[in-house]
């Protein structure tokens, strides 16, 4: 039997006025909401500044506990308008110890469950592991009312065992809030390679597991303050894709934009039987996975 989710999001410009940011997003998942979306998603980090550009002190100024206040906030949002909303938080957990993480919001202003992004880069301009301590919720879908979610964060979108877990553990479909985008060093052949790379690996979770995926990048440039890089420049794209990796709907590479997409859950069974990977796994002889290096 069909069974149709009608998930929304919004790929956002965002600027340094993070108020301004936030009754955006407000704003955005109104308009979804009315136009009949019971899930939506939110890109990474979507309160400020992708700030991880530099290493400064300073900016763990930012973080925040959870529950707090942006979890309020987006739980008056979800309570209000009756759908589950995917927010992306920089949480100050204690003192020295601060994660990203996503924290899922029931559409009672709850908090479904959260999930701490256990990837962290350490590239330039993507300085990750100097805000961000890996996270140690494991790969556990978020039960709610409209689905158990896998929810994992951007860097974790490029490996094949988050989303396996994910998909062992029960996830219904799969979630990443993405803050990524081009280096201005790069000429647009490469800039298109490492974009289309980015999607192709995503939809090749799609596939692998029998599961939908929806990724959500924010848009736009944000120059780098120390003036070491020419800053990153957002590539969009965010998108929806069914369990055989098939396009649903694919978001401007330049513009904001929000879009609402009806995906069959039920669907993704029907796709397992006819693909059975599960059935065909080889788990006696997968011991080499658990090793940095198999030579």
């Amino acid at each position: 039997m069909e069974r149709t989710l009608r998930i929304g999001f919004v790929q956002q410009e965002n600027v340094a006025d993070r108020e301004n940011n936030k009754q955006r997003l407000a704003s955005a998942i109104e308009h979804l909401a009315h136009e009949g979306a019971q899930l939506i998603v939110l890109q990474e980090l979507h309160n400020g500044l992708y700030f991880c550009q530099v290493e400064d002190v300073d900016n763990f100024d930012q973080a925040e506990a959870i529950p707090g206040a942006s979890t309020e906030f987006y739980g008056a949002l979800a309570k209000r308008l009756g759908v589950v909303i995917v927010t992306s938080l920089f949480e100050r957990r204690a003192a020295g110890v601060y994660h990203n993480t996503a924290v899922v919001i029931e559409r009672d202003g709850t908090i479904a469950g959260q999930y701490r992004k256990m990837h962290i880069p350490d590239d330039p301009a993507y300085y990750e592991k100097f805000y961000f301590t890996p996270g140690d919720l494991g790969f556990e879908p978020i039960q709610t009312s409209v689905g158990r979610l896998g929810v994992l964060v951007c860097w974790d979108q490029w490996y094949p065992e988050a989303a396996r877990l994910m998909a062992l553990h029960g996830a219904e479909l799969l979630i990443y809030p993405t803050a990524i985008g081009y280096a201005t060093s790069d000429d647009e052949a490469e800039q298109q390679r490492q974009r289309e790379a980015w999607t192709t690996v995503m939809r090749g979770h799609a596939v692998a597991n029998g599961l939908p995926v929806v990724a959500v990048n924010r848009v736009g440039f944000e120059p780098d303050p120390s003036e070491q890089t020419g800053g990153i420049a957002f590539w969009g794209s965010s998108f929806v894709c069914g369990p055989q990796g098939e396009m649903l709907h694919r978001a401007s590479e330049m513009a904001e934009e929000t879009a609402v997409v009806d995906v069959d859950l039920a669907h993704s069974e029907q796709v397992r039987r006819w693909w059975p990977f599960f059935r065909d796994r080889r788990i006696d002889h997968y011991g080499d996975i658990l090793k940095r290096w198999a030579q």
